[in-house]
């Protein structure tokens, strides 16, 4: 099936022959009703936004796969696209993104996690969360039966989808399964400050948060010797996230004794997806995969 997509900064349509072959999609709740479903007349889309293709309105939770043709490197990676809970940067922070993992020897699995919308959900501000946890579980559990196998399973979000990674791995249930082993935070968001207070109330809560809701938005505070290593990727010139987000995020991290490693680009802005050559963002998959390696080595070596 021939897919058409954006690529960030052109203005015509050219054919991703990449993404061209077709990849399996998987329902994470199967036949059931996911939690917090509520009945609705909603209808998924894509259009643009932000000179690229995103997905709106989604609330039919599903995970595109790409197994590495080649061994694998014993990681997979659950890709959370950004867009501000408002949307999905699926091909650009997504299937792009996925494509180019599974060619470095990662399992990669795109994950089109439902919006946090009030005509959809009894608690739109739980879905994202719920959708993420289940895809680590069902990636865990049928790693066999999709055609893999795995030794380490983690999360990685851009922007929004950052905010959801780190979240997911600083706010740990007790279901080990469905936590992330690793985070992998690209230009995302960290910090409670009022101006994402404000933005996750209108996007997220739909509502203005309790104070213990707010207590697990704090999550700088809540970061402890159970949190995953993370990988975090930024650029001093983003205007829409400030490059604090990350590097507050790995001193925490670092203060707690915990595994991170972050690169700061000097330009890039905000969105730049798998990077430009011209700003040397295109270095960070690169460097993403080597993290990714060592990950898999320093378990085998700890053994």
């Amino acid at each position: 099936m021939r897919i058409l997509c954006f690529l960030a900064g052109l203005t015509s349509l050219l054919c991703c022959q990449s993404l061209c072959a077709q990849q399996p999609v998987i329902p994470i709740w199967g036949d059931e009703d996911p939690p917090y479903f509520k009945p609705h007349s909603v209808e998924e889309y894509e259009a643009d936004c932000w000179e690229v293709v995103c997905a709106y309105q989604v609330s039919d939770p599903t995970l595109t796969l790409y197994v590495p043709e080649d061994r694998s490197n014993g990681t997979a990676v659950l890709v959370l696209p950004g867009g501000g809970y408002e949307a999905e940067a699926v091909y650009h922070e997504g299937y792009e993104i996925a494509e180019a993992l599974s060619r470095s020897g990662t399992v990669a699995a795109v994950l089109k996690y439902r919006l946090p919308n009030p005509e959809t959900a009894t608690h739109p501000e739980l879905v994202p969360a719920a959708d993420v946890r289940q895809a680590l579980a069902l990636l865990r559990e049928r790693q066999r039966a999709l055609g893999f196998e795995a030794v380490k399973f983690g999360v990685m979000g851009f922007s929004a989808g950052a905010h959801l990674a780190a979240s997911v791995s600083v706010n740990r249930v007790p279901d080990a399964s469905r936590n992330p082993d690793f985070s992998m935070l690209i230009y995302g968001v960290s910090r409670l400050t009022e101006e994402n207070k404000e933005w996750l109330e209108s996007t997220l809560y739909h509502r203005p948060m309790t104070e213990e809701e707010r207590a697990r938005e704090r999550l700088l505070e809540r970061i402890d010797s159970n949190t995953p290593p993370a990988f975090l990727v930024h650029a001093w010139d983003d205007e829409v996230c400030h490059y604090s987000e990350s590097t507050r995020y790995a001193e925490a991290l670092h203060s707690a004794g915990l595994e991170n490693e972050i690169h700061l680009f000097a330009r890039g802005g905000h969105g730049f997806g798998a990077g430009r050559k011209e700003d040397g963002t295109d270095q960070w998959l690169r460097l993403a995969s080597n993290w990714l390696g060592r990950i898999v080595a320093n378990q085998v070596q700890a053994r």
